[in-house]
């Protein structure tokens, strides 16, 4: 089996799509992994801003379809590497429209396809996910919870949830993203820098603060055998 195409999605704006892919292409290179970035929030590309230059990183509009066949193409020309595919909000439009030339393509590109799907603790969040997975198959979906918005009791919603049930049936396992401190998250912004390069680079106090959450992080993808 070659490396895995994971979708970070969550089709909506401010959950942590963005942290969530920066932190899955800083846990492969640490891993001496070959990884590919697909940032495809064409209006604010964040992760490519900061991976883009380290992944031979490519922005991907998959609101045409011309982008998923590119995307496939990009699968089937370097199965050696996964392949990170950072998505926009309401990115279930255009799964609903266009998923179908990458999920009939996953026999033939013999990867595996791995979504993780970012949450905070509204309703929506969970509904998006429901839409998600009635158009999505042949692969597993793994929720994130994001400790920004609480810590991992307060995501009752989800956790009493139906489609908590039908995620682990599926395979799936519930994750919990802990919260890294605001200003360690406003600077890997405003600085343009991969996760590597603040451990290094940031003040003291702020590259301990990174370095716990990075082990954190770490230990979850481990989980999940990314």
């Amino acid at each position: 089996m070659n490396q895995p195409i994971i979708l970070v999605n969550g089709s909506k704006g401010g959950v942590g799509k963005s942290l969530t892919a920066m932190a899955l292409m800083d846990y492969f290179s640490t891993n001496h992994k070959y990884v590919k970035l697909i940032d495809a929030d064409v209006n604010n590309p964040d992760v490519f801003r900061c991976y883009g230059r380290t992944s031979n990183g490519e922005v991907l509009d998959l609101d045409d379809v011309e982008g998923w066949i590119h995307l496939v193409n990009v699968c089937d020309a370097a199965p050696f590497k996964a392949v990170v595919v950072n998505t926009p909000a309401q990115s279930n439009v255009a799964v609903v429209k266009h998923a179908a030339i990458l999920l009939n393509s996953l026999r033939e590109l013999a990867r595996p396809l791995i979504t993780l799907w970012v949450i905070n603790r509204q309703r929506d969040s969970l509904e998006l996910l429901n839409e998600y997975m009635s158009h999505v198959s042949g692969g597993v979906i793994h929720v994130v919870c994001n400790g920004y918005f609480g810590e991992a009791k307060k995501f009752e919603l989800y956790e009493k949830s139906t489609i908590r049930q039908a995620v682990m049936t599926q395979g799936g396992k519930s994750l919990f993203l802990p919260d890294l401190s605001d200003r360690v998250t406003d600077d890997l912004y405003s600085k343009r820098v991969t996760l590597s390069e603040a451990s290094t680079q940031f003040k003291l106090g702020d590259r301990i603060e990174l370095q716990r959450w990075r082990e954190w992080v770490a230990a979850m993808f481990a989980e999940i055998g990314v």
